[in-house]
């Protein structure tokens, strides 16, 4: 088997012997792309997917992952931002997470033309992404060889990156730029490490306030908190012993719902920190773990980002005890 801390060359030539295509991804706008991470060849190739068909038709076109600095990147998973116009891959090889806009009139084109009934053959080799931004998941100081990617997910707040790194044995985690031509570019709020070897893959509760990590070669799972205004984490002290863990799902708890979303919900409002409590000192962006890097706005911002954060809660508060309550009539 392959040792995926390991990233030397007789590895990465293991890893890239043969194409291998290591997730499918349809695109949430109009479902008729297909994207798939070619780690072998180092490729996000795009496919023209038959909704009432049900399968893959023909494929328009692959562009490079990264930068082409022509040593591998081995893309590894493909996550869509809730509400911009931004995907984000992930790197296993040179552990780099690759930034992409979406061109949706081509995905529109691409939907309007199959209904139309025309061919696809007119939109080979026009790519519905672009490459905006590359920008490493480890510190420059710490090797590249020593450390693939894991996993990547897009927090459900839409602020945050996050990506496991295995080798560093660490969580990368990156503020989602929300104004100006940058918007769904990255920024690097720190690295933590997971109390473990190997972070193959890791999980949010509900709440999107505890991260849950599976550390496959120390056998163990660890969970932390998750402050939802500034990204970072602290680890609760939970840690439990699992046998080579390598994926983690969170299943809602049936029974007093209302208790439990109520609950839930007023944990989170607590844990927002008052504007005080935010910390803007900047410290170096190559520290290991943990970080306090700062996220490069200012107090006001923040501020901005609180409240905004807060009446977010206060909305998704009140749909889920209406829906209760619908629920609970019926």
């Amino acid at each position: 088997g392959v040792n995926h801390s390991n990233n030397d060359e007789s590895t990465i030539m293991m890893r890239q012997k043969d194409p291998h295509s290591h997730a499918l991804v349809l695109d949430p706008y109009c479902g008729c792309v297909a994207y798939v991470p070619c780690l072998g060849k180092d490729l996000i190739r795009e496919f023209y997917y038959d909704k009432e068909a049900g399968s893959i038709a023909a494929e328009i076109n692959a562009l490079p992952s990264g930068l082409c600095t022509g040593k591998p990147d081995g893309p590894r998973y493909f996550e869509f931002h809730p509400s911009y116009d931004i995907a984000y891959v992930v790197n296993e090889l040179s552990s780099t997470v690759a930034v992409f806009s979406i061109d949706r009139a081509l995905l529109r084109e691409i939907d309007r033309a199959h209904k139309a009934g025309e061919s696809m053959e007119q939109f080979k080799g026009r790519s519905t992404l672009k490459l905006i931004q590359s920008i490493s998941t480890i510190p420059k100081a710490f090797p590249t060889k020593m450390n693939t990617c894991g996993r990547i997910c897009v927090h459900k707040s839409g602020r945050f990156v996050i990506v496991s790194n295995r080798g560093h044995e660490s969580i990368a985690i990156f503020r989602v730029k929300t104004k100006g031509s940058s918007k769904g570019e990255l920024s690097a709020v720190g690295y933590f490490h997971t109390r473990g070897e190997t972070p193959r893959h890791y999980q949010f509760d509900s709440s999107g306030q505890f991260l849950i990590v599976a550390n496959q070669d120390s056998n163990s799972i660890a969970v932390f908190n998750f402050n939802l205004c500034s990204g970072e984490i602290k680890f609760t002290g939970n840690e439990y012993r699992v046998p080579s863990p390598n994926f983690v799902c969170c299943c809602p708890i049936h029974g007093d719902d209302n208790y439990q979303t109520t609950s839930v919900l007023e944990n989170i409002a607590t844990a927002l920190p008052v504007p005080e409590e935010i910390g803007l000192t900047d410290s170096d962006a190559d520290t290991t773990i943990p970080t306090n890097q700062s996220s490069g706005l200012s107090r006001k911002e923040l501020e901005r980002e609180l409240e905004q954060a807060r009446r977010e809660i206060d909305v998704l508060k009140k749909k889920m005890m209406s829906g209760m309550a619908t629920t609970t009539s019926a």
